[in-house]
């Protein structure tokens, strides 16, 4: 029989701390994980067709604000070790408070609905998504907690001394967790269970209905920000400021004798009692007209309701209910959160300046309300269509500058936690589950090259470790003409691709139009599909390793117009977007064919946001114009055409227009401007 939990809990408390002492120990390692920026943000929105570059703030020399997409734990590891390289600082020890809403519900479907031109799909989670949510749940409570708990040590190495963190959760495992965040907090910096009244009421037989969730506040020391808050005094006891002095001022008396009996013993007034205050601080009141005496002259405070800030805010809130149907801040995201709720916490513990991370970011309402208060923060989540949602959310509410970035080299993260000790070994598994044949292993011979002997194909596997781009494909090319007579056709697998990588493919068109060069991505979740030895025969067996046709964006010739000795306009206009083989999306049958009646009749009505970096350098993307669906009359499209006003260059200019589908794939396309 299984132990219960309650008898295994400290066994997994312990699992959880050595993974997170291995994974501290590696910070210093060179082969460390690192944060790649896909895109430096300067929020600029389309109004209409046309922009003008540079008129707000600009860039900061170190933009700190981030939206990370990817596994927390990873993102964690990054955010500790810093980057010399990049110039970005770790954030150990400098984080001032942390909200996290961790997913809290075994059965909770995460679909995504997308609304197309005429057409609705629904959206599974992403394949990395589902395998991630899968190891959480597997064994019920026991693999959440197993989850949870190394983050949570990581996050306290991230929080400074004066730093707290608010753990959003429910009823399936919130007890749970507490006990876990007494030992690794400490119980003595437990400060607050707050219950949140969701709604009123809900409908649950057999049961009292469930109406609210819980948020566990912790602080990492005794000395933490706070800035109490406070909420509006009800009609009750604004009755109680009944008196006033002719001059409009409400107010209150109050008691002026010690309690219980205690104080400064003097005689007042003719009066002789334990007083609250001292005999020089009742002359200041006396003075200041801030005494009442009644009838018989006995002395009381006056409390004047102007000077009252509120009622201070109690550990039971009840006054923020979830997202109405038709509010504003509505983003249709599943688990959103209403920013009532994050003002408070935000307000309540940290300062002008603070840094507030949140690592289950979701559809991004705590880097909302941060910067709307002056704060700075970091937020992380695995789901593209979350991460999606934030950087249009943020850009629509005109933000300071943000770094989008992803988890560096995240298929080398998954190769070297994977059970393959060679990247040949593992693409000899990849060229049998294509359907070729690896080449012998011998003196000479590639060990990442295969064949189809019938058709003369070669077969030419890139490394999880590297990005597949044009020294790849040169080398595909040279080795087709080449090895061991030549072939008629070569097939490039690769599992991470340049983000030029249309343009590149462009340089290759003669090639692939002829049929003698291929490029094929390598499914996302091959690596989590072949965790053990017995996948592999599995997978060969069924045949269902699909190896999908790469993404790219096309746009027609830039124009330029001098528009006077400082200026130039630029009119940019999308041409085609070819999207990912429908086949390697998380879709059903039924969706699969919508989305290719989409795909035959307009393809640019994929497209879910672009950005245009009208001075590219080739290293990174700083996005200085945005465009997406939502922020038109017509919210299923975006704006095909810009026209932007940039600053005269000398020389060539060199513009990178970078697009999202709605799936969250990004392709660039980069053009020279003479």
């Amino acid at each position: 029989m299984a132990d219960s939990l309650v008898e295994e809990l400290p066994k997994i408390v312990e699992r959880g701390k050595k993974e997170a002492e291995k994974l501290l120990d590696g910070l210093s390692k060179s082969q460390r994980v690192t944060l790649q920026t896909n895109e430096l943000v300067l929020p600029t929105k389309a109004g209409g067709l046309k922009a003008f570059m540079g008129s707000k703030g600009g860039e900061s020399k170190e933009p700190l604000n981030r939206l990370i997409y990817g596994d927390n734990l990873l993102a964690m590891q990054a955010l500790l070790a810093g980057d010399a390289a990049t110039g970005l600082p770790s954030m150990r020890g400098k984080i001032d408070l942390i909200y996290i809403d961790p997913p809290f519900d075994s059965k909770t479907d995460y679909r995504t609905k997308i609304h197309l031109p005429a057409i609705d799909i629904e959206q599974k989670p992403s394949i990395i998504e589902q395998f991630a949510y899968s190891d959480t749940w597997k064994d019920g409570t026991r693999s959440y907690l197993e989850m949870i708990i190394p983050r949570l040590i990581l996050m306290r190495e991230l929080l400074n001394e004066y730093g707290s963190i608010y753990v959003h959760i429910d009823w399936h495992v919130g007890h749970y967790v507490k006990v876990i965040m007494d030992e690794i907090f400490g119980r003595e910096n437990f400060l607050n269970e707050i219950t949140w009244q969701r709604v009123y009421s809900h409908n649950d037989s057999n049961r009292y209905g469930r109406v609210h969730d819980t948020v566990f506040f912790y602080s990492k020391s005794k000395d933490f920000i706070w800035n109490q808050q406070y909420e509006p005094y009800d009609e009750k006891y604004l009755g109680m400021y009944s008196m006033d002095d002719g001059d409009g001022r409400k107010y209150k008396v109050e008691n002026t004798m010690g309690p219980g009996g205690r104080g400064s013993t003097y005689e007042w007034h003719g009066h002789t009692r334990a007083w609250r205050y001292s005999k020089e601080t009742m002359k200041k009141l006396d003075d200041a007209g801030l005494l009442y005496y009644t009838n018989s002259g006995f002395p009381k405070k006056k409390v004047y309701l102007d000077e009252m800030p509120g009622k201070p805010i109690q550990d039971v809130w009840v006054d923020i209910n979830v997202i109405a149907g038709q509010a504003k801040e509505l983003l249709n995201y599943n688990t959103q959160k209403p920013e009532k709720l994050l003002e408070r916490i935000i307000k309540s513990s940290s300062s002008e300046g603070s840094v507030i991370a949140d690592f289950f970011s979701g559809s991004g309402t705590t880097g909302s309300v941060a910067e709307r208060f002056g704060r700075k923060w970091i937020m992380c989540d695995l789901g593209k269509p979350a991460c999606m949602i934030a950087r249009k959310r943020l850009v629509d509410q005109d933000s300071n500058s943000f770094l989008y970035q992803s988890i560096g080299d995240y298929q080398k993260e998954q190769f070297e936690r994977s059970q393959y000790k060679s990247v040949g070994d593992l693409a000899h598994v990849v060229i049998n589950l294509y359907g070729a044949l690896p080449f012998p292993m011998q003196e000479g011979t590639p060990n990442n090259i295969g064949y189809i002997k019938q058709s003369k194909t070669l077969v030419y596997v890139d490394s999880p470790t590297r990005m597949t781009g044009n020294a790849t494909l040169k080398k595909a090319q040279e080795l087709r003409a080449s090895y061991l007579g030549g072939w008629e056709k070569v097939v490039v697998l690769g599992w991470n691709f340049d983000l030029n990588i249309s343009r590149i493919i462009e340089n290759f068109k003669k090639e692939i139009g002829s049929g003698r060069l291929e490029v094929l991505v390598i499914p996302a979740d091959l690596l989590e599909k072949l965790k053990h030895k017995a996948d592999y025969e599995r997978l060969i067996k069924e045949g269902k390793v699909r190896f999908s046709s790469l993404q790219y964006l096309t746009i027609k010739p830039i124009k330029k117009n001098g528009l006077d000795k400082d200026n130039d306009e630029l009119s940019v206009e999308l041409d085609n977007y070819v999207l990912l083989s429908p086949d390697a999306l998380p879709l059903d049958k039924e969706n699969k064919e919508k989305l290719e009646k989409v795909i035959e009749k307009d393809p640019l009505g994929l497209i879910e946001y672009w950005s245009i970096d009208p001075d590219y350098d080739n290293e990174v993307f700083r996005s200085k114009w945005q465009d997406y669906r939502e922020n038109h009359e017509d919210k299923q499209k975006v704006d095909r055409k810009a026209k932007l006003v940039v600053p005269k260059v000398k020389g060539k200019r060199r513009v990178c227009i970078r697009a999202v589908d709605v799936f969250g794939f990004e392709s660039d396309a980069v053009r020279e401007v003479e």
